[in-house]
């Protein structure tokens, strides 16, 4: 452990790896309640929480929601390399688990627990709080993508891992994104109300990250993958790999389609279905269908390959977006059948790209006779939280533009039809012409089926 890139350059090891423990398979994908929960509730209620409860105009919430998550684009590099040099007991990726697990919580609990301050001084609590709770996400997150590629060589194997990943990932999204909006609703939308909303999401943070960092103990390390030690680095050996670009260029202009949705369901349940609180079934009618769809959609990408479920998927998505402009006119209920569609979408658009991620990985490990999982994962990670960090934003400027009012918890005010415009727009159209985007890249990315050299053949 530890050195430069070349110090651990090898050869792909052997084909056959033996199966992971299924206590490493839980403790993995318990992880995912952490990396489920943190982007999504945030993403949810923080710009919301600016805007409706601490006085916060629009744009300048955008701004303090957009900063602390881009500043991960140049703190992901760092944690990567650190890692990677590490020596610490443990190996390189698990001390980090456990530093992130104990600051990442009590970080997140203090967003929500601004000191009785409104406007800018609110706006700027809250930026410095979630800028340093996205630094601990990223020592926790960064280490945590990477594992998948050193514990097995087995693209099978991988597979199983990544899909108890991903099916907690739903959990956790289905379950923050619910309850957290029903906690901080309860107390009609009161600072205090968020407070215990934080501490509560604070607490399934450090139980998922925990989790991963105990259940990974006996985890094997069949290879080490290192990093490039910056971001000018990392960006140059991404040019070697042209399918990755096109990928990961795939997964942040969908990230962000998501991310903007997620900006404003809080808006369009208050302010076009009529109740704060039509948040909970709209996100439970958005998130709940990830689990059930999952095995369809492997499924379909066993049948017809990785890339064609993926542009299903896309389609579906651009397809609900485009009719949930109809809701002012249509009403509730069609609306909430509209955004289980994006759900069902949603479920193959979080699997698939993972899994052409993890075949793009071994394949370039092939071709090059290097390990560079932790390079590329490194920079998976920082177009995602940008993608999503730009979600907000992009919908705070759609309410700027469109004249949205800003107010506290005791002075709600009535908005302008432009705003109301700006809100059904925001979640409609934008995400559809972002989805028409991300089915171009989709199409320019060359479908990378698992080498050979990885696949073990004695399991389905």
């Amino acid at each position: 452990m530890g050195g430069g890139p070349r110090d651990h350059a090898h050869s792909p090891a052997p084909a056959v790896s033996a199966p992971l423990p299924a206590s490493v398979r839980l403790g993995y994908g318990l992880g995912s309640l952490c990396t489920g929960t943190f982007p999504t509730v945030p993403g949810l209620l923080l710009l919301y929480y600016l805007t409706n409860v601490m006085a916060v105009p629009a744009a300048l919430a955008g701004v303090a929601l957009f900063l602390p998550k881009a500043w991960d684009v140049l703190v992901n590099p760092v944690v990567g390399a650190v890692c990677d040099r590490s020596r610490l007991r443990g190996g390189p990726r698990r001390p980090f688990l456990l530093a992130g697990a104990l600051t990442l919580p009590p970080l997140f609990a203090l967003i929500f627990a601004a000191p009785p301050v409104r406007g800018t001084a609110a706006a700027a609590y809250v930026a410095v709080l979630f800028l340093l709770a996205a630094t601990s996400y990223a020592v926790f997150q960064v280490p945590y993508v990477a594992m998948p590629a050193e514990l097995t060589h087995d693209s099978g194997e991988r597979g199983r891992l990544l899909a108890w990943r991903v099916g907690f990932l739903g959990v956790a999204i289905l379950l923050s994104g619910a309850a957290a909006p029903a906690i901080a609703h309860a107390g009609g939308d009161t600072p205090g109300s968020y407070r215990l909303m934080g501490v509560a999401v604070a607490a399934v943070l450090a139980f998922g990250m925990l989790a991963a960092w105990h259940g990974t103990r006996k985890a094997p390390a069949v290879s080490h993958t290192t990093a490039e030690p910056s971001l000018r680095a990392q960006l140059t050996a991404a040019r070697s790999n042209r399918p990755f670009l096109y990928l990961a260029g795939m997964w942040a202009v969908q990230a962000l389609a998501i991310g903007v949705m997620l900006a404003g369901v809080q808006y369009f349940a208050t302010y076009v279905l009529g109740s704060a609180s039509a948040v909970t079934p709209l996100f439970v009618c958005m998130i709940g269908p990830l689990a059930l769809v999952m095995p369809l959609w492997n499924r379909l990408a066993r049948a017809r390959g990785v890339k064609y479920a993926q542009f299903c998927a896309s389609w579906v998505f651009l397809g609900a977006t485009v009719v949930l402009v109809l809701t002012p006119w249509a009403g509730a209920w069609p609306a909430y059948a509209t955004i289980a569609s994006v759900g069902i979408a949603y479920g193959g658009m979080q699997l698939l790209p993972l899994r052409m991620l993890a075949d793009n990985l071994a394949a370039d490990a092939v071709r090059t006779g290097r390990q560079r999982a932790a390079t590329f994962t490194g920079l998976w990670t920082a177009v995602e939280t940008l993608a999503f960090a730009l979600g907000a934003g992009a919908f705070a400027a759609v309410l700027a533009v469109s004249g949205f009012r800003s107010s506290d918890a005791a002075h709600a005010v009535d908005q302008p039809a432009s705003a109301l415009t700006g809100i059904v727009l925001g979640m409609s159209v934008l995400p559809a012409v972002l989805a028409l985007v991300s089915l171009w890249l989709l199409s320019r990315y060359t479908d990378v089926p698992a080498p050979a050299t990885v696949k073990d053949e004695r399991r389905p």
